[in-house]
């Protein structure tokens, strides 16, 4: 059980930043994943008063903020459009529609989680983070930096224009991944995430010049050698030895559909 002894409604960044400092405060978020746990709360900082809720498009890029819900990027035409749906199909399995649209984008993406859908496709993306101390840094570098005390403000994905792919393998519809994988491709690079392995997406990449084929078989040996690049782990859901042969399944499925050769 949480316990909250007072309630936070700040009125800038800066507040939060300062009462974020202290070990026994915490930023709420949608505070799903937060209340499942047990712990004792002296300050719980509530954002939704600093209007991190909006999604804004410019010429350049989409500009997400922190408090956004789930349900916001799953519904977004614009977000989705530009992107071929891979956002709305990264969510769709999450739990349920209540819970998307109190779960936010900002404490799916700075807790981590190595069960996170969307974590693992937006690596696959242009995306960077904006941090109020920080400033920004890339997804895939935010990612491998232990956790703090600074705060999220925003999550940026740049337009640039990359054919992309989003799988998810379940017992369940609305279950936990036992593997999640994503790919890009552009004019230089591949670039495959594979995320719920139990931990945390990780990010491959290749030189676009890897992939020329001659044979599916090839195709099939190169997708299992990429997806040897991650370590996975086992779990209730699944072996590590499962896990890696989906792996090597998704990879494949993915080279298929960037290829234009089947849609998904």
């Amino acid at each position: 059980m949480v316990t909250i002894k007072n309630y936070v409604r700040v009125n800038s960044l800066e507040e939060a930043y300062q009462l974020n400092q202290k070990r026994s405060n915490v930023v709420l978020g949608g505070m799903l994943w937060l209340k499942m746990g047990k712990r004792n709360i002296q300050n719980a900082i509530d954002l939704s008063g600093l209007q991190l809720d909006q999604i804004e498009e410019t010429e350049e890029q989409f500009n997400i903020g922190a408090m956004c819900s789930l349900r916001q990027l799953e519904t977004s035409r614009p977000l989705n459009d530009y992107y071929g749906g891979i956002i709305g199909e990264s969510l769709r399995h999450i739990v349920g529609v209540q819970f998307r649209n109190c779960a936010t984008i900002g404490g799916s993406i700075f807790g981590r989680f190595g069960f996170s859908d969307i974590l693992t496709c937006l690596l696959v993306l242009d995306t960077s983070v904006q941090l109020y101390k920080g400033g920004e840094i890339l997804l895939s570098e935010f990612i491998s930096i232990p956790r703090d005390n600074d705060i999220l403000v925003r999550i940026i994905i740049r337009k640039t224009r990359r054919p992309a792919v989003y799988q998810s393998f379940r017992m369940t519809r609305t279950d936990f991944p036992i593997l999640a994988c994503s790919a890009s491709l552009d004019a230089d690079k591949l670039r495959v995430a594979m995320g719920a392995r139990p931990m945390k997406a990780e990010l491959i990449e290749t030189d676009r010049s890897d992939l020329d084929f001659k044979t599916e078989q090839e195709q099939r040996e190169f997708a299992a050698y990429l997806a040897k690049k991650v370590r996975y782990g086992s779990n209730m859901r699944g072996s590590a030895g499962y896990r890696e042969h989906l792996a090597a399944v998704s990879v494949w499925r993915a080279l298929k559909v960037l290829g234009g050769e089947v849609s998904w």
